[in-house]
């Protein structure tokens, strides 16, 4: 039995771990140092509810929120304080996150609990790990986040089911949350000063949302140099642009990874031996820029994961807790602009690979580009049937979709709370802006797989090089070669569903080893 991922202790959580909870369901537990840590920040906080009218007043412990803060909350009346605070905040509205963002949210809002400087009992990072361990999934609204005091809204919406409020989902169905708790044998907690702030002030909703999809963007980048040298491979263009000699002298580290991948898939290729003396020079900077161009997106996802991991490791409620000094202090480690930034920056790059494999679709299905193949790819009987034809215009239509969406998020800001949030990240818009280019660009890079594979079929008796007949054959598995027009829906669809669920990429490592 694997062992339990910690958190709160010495070891940093990553992306990977986040995604091995979300969508892999393994066991998380509070290593025992963070306990001890946080029942320290807890005291603190104890000391002051304790202190009554004689303590100093305390933004969230003994006041009111946001423009109420200068209202002094009496001692008596700090249950409800807390309980109150997440029923007002929870007004998330639309289609709710997917379950593995949820878990996800709740993953990392136990982990920044955890790092002992919010001054909440353990019990409630316990509540939040007993949740995914049960598989207790608060419905959490996509909207309503500005990404100011953090994700207010849809935080609440997790705070609710750990008081036994709201709805959430638990073996398939969908119930009140007091019935899905008591399903799952668990209780609903009460709520102790400062623990509803707590809850509910941080980014964990646009970082979880965003963590899953820059995740899913680096396999696309990974896909994109696979799905590009089965169409270079079809059109019989060159793989000498990936010379590493070239890709010295410009030392991007995206770009290097891009150009050795590339060149591994194309390896050994008899296509490649078979037009060895044709006349042409250069292939277009679809194919010959590869590396600078996916390679870019590399760098791009790179940096944008550094920033999502310095984010799961920090603590972003406010105020903070510092036990050994005895003092909390007010601040803006909430405001989600760090995020938001690096996510847009994500869907510009991720955006990117989906760009450039419509123009390489463009390369396979126009017959003033593809040096042989059909016009569309059609299988037979030119004029009669119209092959690919309209899944470049698909093609097309996805990646005008995702330059819209590209416009940064991060840039706006609306004012909120009386003025009091008075700039804001829009961090929650950045992170679902990039999980639908994700989506449009994973389908984008099926449509170039499902033409490659044809224009491949159509190159036949010659055979690619190694890695890229590994990912026809993976392409294969899921789609059967075009022999007369059909729909096309159903094989893109198929083929998006290899790419997600790593087929294409496992078929690919199984023959050449594991991808930059």
């Amino acid at each position: 039995m694997l062992e339990p991922l910690r958190i709160g202790g010495d070891r940093p959580l990553t992306l990977e771990d986040v995604a091995r909870v979300a969508r892999g369901g393994i066991a998380v537990a509070l290593a025992p140092e963070a306990r001890v840590r946080m029942e320290r920040s807890r005291a603190v906080v104890d000391r002051i509810v304790a202190g009554g009218q004689g303590a100093p007043s305390v933004y969230g412990i003994n006041t009111g929120f946001g423009a109420l803060a200068r209202v002094r909350i009496e001692a008596d009346k700090v249950r409800e304080l807390q309980r109150n605070l997440v029923r007002s905040h929870s007004v998330g509205l639309g289609a709710p996150y997917p379950t593995d963002v949820v878990r996800a949210i709740v993953l990392l809002r136990a982990q920044t609990l955890a790092l002992g400087h919010s001054g909440v009992r353990p019990l409630l990072v316990d509540g939040l790990l007993a949740m995914l361990a049960r598989g207790v999934h608060p419905i959490v609204p996509s909207r309503g986040s500005v990404g100011a005091s953090g994700d207010l809204a849809p935080l609440a919406h997790v705070a609710l089911a750990l008081i036994g409020e709201g709805e959430a989902q638990v073996g398939g169905a969908r119930l009140p949350t007091a019935e899905a708790l008591s399903r799952a044998g668990l209780t609903p907690l009460a709520l102790e000063a400062k623990e509803g702030l707590s809850l509910i002030n941080g980014t964990q909703a646009m970082t979880a949302d965003g963590a899953l999809a820059v995740l899913d963007a680096e396999a696309l980048a990974r896909t994109a140099d696979i799905a590009g040298a089965m169409t270079l491979e079809a059109v019989m263009g060159s793989a000498r642009a990936f010379d590493p000699r070239i890709h010295a002298l410009r030392p991007h580290p995206g770009q290097a990874a891009s150009a050795r991948l590339l060149a591994r898939l194309c390896a050994g290729s008899g296509i490649a031996r078979a037009h060895a003396d044709c006349p042409k020079v250069q292939d277009p900077y679809s194919l010959r820029c590869m590396p600078q161009v996916h390679g870019a997106t590399r760098d791009g996802l790179a940096f944008a994961h550094a920033v999502l991991e310095r984010e799961i490791a920090s603590v972003t409620d406010n105020p903070l807790v510092f036990a050994e000094a005895d003092e909390i202090l007010s601040g803006g480690n909430f405001h989600g602009q760090p995020v938001a930034m690096a996510l847009d920056l994500a869907a510009i790059a991720t955006a990117e690979l989906g760009s450039i494999s419509e123009r390489r679709v463009e390369q396979l299905v126009n017959p003033d580009f593809s040096t042989g193949l059909p016009p569309f790819l059609a299988p037979s009987e030119e004029g009669l049937h119209s092959g690919f034809m309209i899944a470049q215009v698909t093609a097309a239509a996805l990646v005008a979709e995702s330059k819209i969406l590209c416009h940064p998020a991060s840039v706006d800001s609306i004012p909120s709370s009386a003025g009091r949030e008075d700039h804001v990240s829009m961090g929650a818009h950045a992170a679902r802006k990039l999980a639908q280019v994700v989506e449009n660009v994973r389908l984008v890079l099926a449509i170039e797989l499902c033409a490659a594979a044809q224009g491949l079929d159509l190159r036949r008796p010659l055979v690619p090089g190694r890695g890229v007949a590994a990912a026809y054959a993976a392409v294969r598995a899921c789609v059967t070669p075009l022999v007369a027009d059909r729909p096309l829906s159903g094989d893109i669809e198929a083929a998006a569903r290899a790419i997600a669920d790593g087929a294409v990429l496992a078929a690919v490592e199984r023959e050449i080893g594991k991808l930059d």
